[in-house]
C-alpha cells in the first residue's frame, strides 16, 4: 500500500533564499534533499513510499544547478500528479538589485553568469524559470524580507494549521515613493490621512510607537477606512479559499512607509487575528524617511 507522503519542491532564483527555506523545513522534521536532479524525483518518491511511514514529509531543492537534468522537472512533476502524490511547488524570487547585492556580499558567482555580469546571469535565469514560476503553487518574494521574516513566512505556509484553513493573509506596509510592491493582491492608499512626519516630536518615531498610533487613529476617517478595508478582506477571504489560493496579500501605502501605513497595517492585522485568521505583517519601509 502506498504511503501518503507530502512533497514540497523548492525552486526559484539563485540567491533568493532556497537554502534558508529548506533549513526551516528540515528543522520541522521534513526529510530534505538539496539539489536533487529532477530525473531522480520519481525514484525518490517511490523510496519514500517504501519507508513504511518513516518519511511523511519531504522538501527538495531543485534549481538550475541541475544543468541539463533540470529540464526534466515538468515531466517529473507530471509523474507525481499522475500517481496522486501530494506535492506543492514553492518559487522564491527577489529583485535584481537585491540579488546582485547578495552575490556581492557572499562573493559568489552566479551559476549562469559565465564571464558576463551577475545581472546577465540573473536575466538568463529569470527567462529560463518563467514557465516554472507560472506553475508554482506558492511564490515568496524575499526582496524586503529579513531571514527571520522569511522563516516566519515559510512556517506560516507549511507548518501551521495544516489541518485547518490553508489561506495565509499577508499584510504589508510600504512607501509609495519606493514603488508599489509587485507581489500583492490589493493596494490601499493611506496618504490622505494627516501625516505625523510634519510634527517635529513625532517625526523620529514609527507607526509601531504608541504616540503615532494615537495620532493616526484619532482621525475618524482613519478608523472608518480600516474598518471598510477589514470588511472587504473578510468578504474576499472565503472566495480565495474556494478558488484554492494559498495566500492573500494586502498592501497599505503612505508616502515613505514609516508612519500611517504601518499604523493601519498593524490595526488590520489585529482585527484579522481577532477573527482567527492566519496573518503575518511586514513593514517594508519602516526605517525610511517620510510618513
Amino acid at each position: 500500500m502506498k504511503q501518503d507522503v507530502k512533497f514540497v519542491i523548492i525552486t526559484g532564483l539563485s540567491g533568493a533564499g532556497k537554502s534558508q527555506t529548506i533549513r526551516v523545513l528540515e528543522d520541522a522534521d521534513y526529510f530534505c534533499v538539496d539539489n536533487l536532479p529532477p530525473t531522480l524525483l520519481p525514484k525518490f518518491a517511490e523510496l519514500c513510499a517504501q519507508s513504511t511511514g518513516k518519511v511523511k514529509r519531504a522538501a527538495l531543492v531543485m534549481d538550475i544547478r541541475g544543468g541539463e537534468f533540470f529540464k526534466s522537472l515538468f515531466e517529473s512533476l507530471a509523474y507525481l500528479s499522475d500517481h496522486n502524490w501530494t506535492h506543492e511547488v514553492l518559487f522564491l524570487e527577489a529583485s535584481d538589485e537585491t540579488l546582485i547585492r547578495r552575490f556581492k556580499e557572499t562573493r559568489r558567482r552566479h551559476p549562469l553568469a559565465g564571464n558576463d555580469s551577475i545581472l546577465d546571469g540573473i536575466c538568463r535565469e529569470r527567462e529560463l524559470l518563467a514557465d516554472l514560476r507560472q506553475r508554482a503553487d506558492k511564490i515568496i518574494n524575499t526582496t524586503d524580507l529579513t531571514p527571520a521574516q522569511l522563516k516566519e513566512e515559510v512556517q506560516a505556509l507549511f507548518l501551521r494549521g495544516e489541518n485547518g484553513e490553508r489561506l495565509l493573509v499577508r499584510v504589508l506596509s510600504f512607501g509609495f515613493k519606493r514603488g508599489i510592491p509587485l507581489d500583492v493582491d490589493f493596494v490601499f492608499d493611506c496618504r490622505f490621512l494627516p501625516n505625523p512626519h510634519y510634527i517635529p516630536e513625532l517625526k523620529p518615531m514609527s507607526g509601531v510607537d504608541q504616540a503615532i498610533k494615537e495620532f493616526v487613529l484619532r482621525e475618524p476617517k482613519a478608523v472608518d477606512y480600516i474598518t471598510r478595508i477589514h470588511n472587504m478582506v473578510e468578504f474576499v477571504i472565503p472566495l480565495c479559499i474556494t478558488e484554492g489560493k494559498s495566500q492573500l496579500v494586502i498592501a497599505l501605502g503612505c508616502t515613505g512607509g514609516r508612519h500611517r501605513s504601518v499604523v493601519l497595517a498593524e490595526s488590520l492585522r489585529d482585527r484579522l487575528v481577532e477573527a482567527r485568521h492566519r496573518v503575518i505583517v511586514e513593514h517594508r519601509h519602516i526605517s525610511s524617511e517620510g510618513g
